[in-house]
């Protein structure tokens, strides 16, 4: 085998690597959960910040989509220790699905803009705004109880906001730390 083929095997292995490290990374981030109504306060946007900053647009969405498929075929990854297409089909699997979104808009802005700090915060504010959005317009159309997109947003956005942002920029630090530390 040559040099070449040797450090290409070894990239495509350390990625691998690295995407299945932050899908787990997103599993236990779920499990630290404060309950609040209907959506909880977890640690999951604290990975999917984490993964996209680490990671880059491409590897840090095929981390969330890992996630994702983790808990479609059953295994306990979503909050509460829950998983399979139940979860995903319920009021909060919006949001989960919507982390997909927060990647695909982290990875457009962050190829267009660069890799700059801005460019990152950027495409996980949009990318969160985007999660939001479409995790809000699913519970609406999920929950059983009849809502307002008002009553909606004051359920499962407002109260997240502020503590979204934090987990951001710990995300940002935390990500410009480990990569300095590991060759992502």
């Amino acid at each position: 085998m040559t040099t070449a083929a040797k450090t290409k095997n070894g990239a495509r292995t350390r990625d691998l690597t690295m995407i299945a490290l932050m899908a787990a990374l997103t599993a236990v981030c779920a499990w630290i959960t404060i309950p609040f109504s209907l959506v909880p306060f977890t640690l999951q946007t604290f990975a999917v910040f984490t993964a996209l900053a680490l990671l880059g647009g491409r590897r840090g969405t095929a981390s969330i989509v890992l996630y994702l498929c983790l808990g479609l075929v059953g295994l306990p990854v979503f909050s509460g220790f829950s998983g399979g297409v139940g979860a995903l089909l319920g009021p909060t699997g919006g949001y989960l699905l919507g982390f997909v979104g927060t990647g695909l808009v982290y990875w457009a802005i962050t190829a267009k803009l660069g890799e700059s700090l801005g460019a990152k915060i950027a495409g996980l504010v949009l990318g969160l705004a985007v999660c939001y959005a479409f995790g809000t317009l699913w519970f609406l159309r999920v929950y059983t109880e009849p809502t307002t997109l008002w009553a909606a947003l004051g359920m499962c956005v407002f109260p997240f906001i502020p503590v979204d942002l934090v987990k951001m920029a710990l995300a940002l630090a935390v990500s410009r730390r480990v990569g300095k530390a590991v060759k992502v």
